[in-house]
């Protein structure tokens, strides 16, 4: 019996060979991701190409094909595309190299890479028709939130809320929900941060667009038609990397004057910081739940490491707020002294 993954390795192979019959290449691990994506690096004589591999049983190119293209045609940098397989799920694209935002972000490059991001953020939500995405409405706005009761507190801390928990719990999501619903529609990338944000070099083999360059824009396939500040908590409070209070208000505050400037939104400071800080509340609570079902469900261990900068963004913004401290305290509860990086022993799990 033919060993699927060997299988899915050949169809691959023959689907590269296939756009390079003059040359022999190689194919290397480029990334892998949440998903069931894969992305292999191709050198065929000295030229760079990415092929992504997204079996088609679990998701389709389609979505990744079509928001990439409205991204371009608004002028940011997303990979060009070669040659698809629609039934097999691959694509054959522009190489943007392996410099993500991530490694390369400090106190000194900061300012400068934040200001591309932002430029390509406001490009976003000024330039890139929202039309036919699918609404960030409340129903998902609730289904990613149960991720905190489901994942976090149950599975990795073995914590049940009784009736009266669920209902503070329920409290803070309805809070979380009328913010996002408050707060004008745009594009929304979903996941708009440093590992998925990447420096482009102009000399770079790969590159096919020069004039598009920093930062290149991936992993865009599940944008939404949603509210304005997600992206914005998505970037400057950044699961993976953190920043003084101080600078992400001042990149905060400007963005604000941008879009005001633009005509994007008409309300004062404090009411944009509301929304800035409960939407980004709303996708912590349920990154803490998601990494965690990365871990126990997918395998995929590392996104514990990940866990502690999370809870820090989620009691940081909620002890700021009266409505949240019933909230604020039931998380401190259920964590107490747990190493929430540790996976629960199987055993207990049982």
């Amino acid at each position: 019996m033919t060993d699927p993954q060997s299988a899915r390795r050949s169809e691959l192979q023959a689907f590269v060979a296939a756009q390079f019959p003059q040359h022999d290449f190689s194919l290397a691990p480029a990334s892998a991701d949440a998903s069931f994506r894969s992305y292999w690096r191709v050198d065929a004589g000295g030229e760079t190409r990415v092929v992504m591999d997204a079996p088609p049983n679990n998701e389709s190119i389609a979505p990744w094909l079509a928001i990439g293209a409205r991204l371009h045609d608004a002028g940011l940098h997303t990979p060009q595309v070669f040659a698809v397989d629609h039934a097999r799920g691959f694509i054959l694209m522009e190489d943007l190299g392996n410099r993500t935002y991530l490694p390369e972000l400090n106190a000194a490059s900061a300012d400068a890479l934040y200001g591309d991001a932002l430029d390509a953020l406001l490009t976003m939500q000024t330039r890139v028709s929202p039309t036919g995405l699918p609404p960030f409405d409340e129903a998902l706005l609730r289904t990613g939130m149960e991720n905190l009761p489901t994942w976090f507190f149950d599975r990795h801390l073995g914590f049940v809320p009784d009736s009266e928990e669920r209902a503070t719990i329920e409290s803070a999501f309805a809070l979380l929900v009328a913010n996002a619903r408050a707060q004008p529609r745009v594009f929304v990338h979903r996941d708009f941060h440093s590992r998925n944000l990447m420096i482009v070099a102009r000399d770079n083999p790969g590159i096919i667009a020069p004039g598009l360059l920093s930062p290149g824009i991936i992993d865009f396939q599940g944008a939404l038609h949603g509210p304005i500040a997600y992206d914005l908590a998505s970037l400057l409070r950044d699961c993976y990397i953190a920043w003084p209070r101080e600078r992400v208000d001042a990149w905060m505050h400007d963005y604000h004057q941008r879009l005001r400037a633009a005509g994007v939104v008409d309300v004062d400071a404090a009411v944009f910081r509301r929304w800035f800080d409960l939407i980004g509340l709303q996708r912590h609570t349920r990154l803490l739940g998601q990494f965690c079902r990365l871990n126990y469900r997918d395998g995929k261990p590392g996104y514990l490491n990940d866990l502690p900068l999370t809870l820090r963004y989620v009691l940081d913004v909620a002890r700021g707020y009266r409505e949240l401290a019933a909230f604020t305290e039931l998380i401190e509860r259920a964590v107490g002294d747990r190493d929430i990086t540790q996976p629960r022993a199987q055993e207990q799990v049982a």
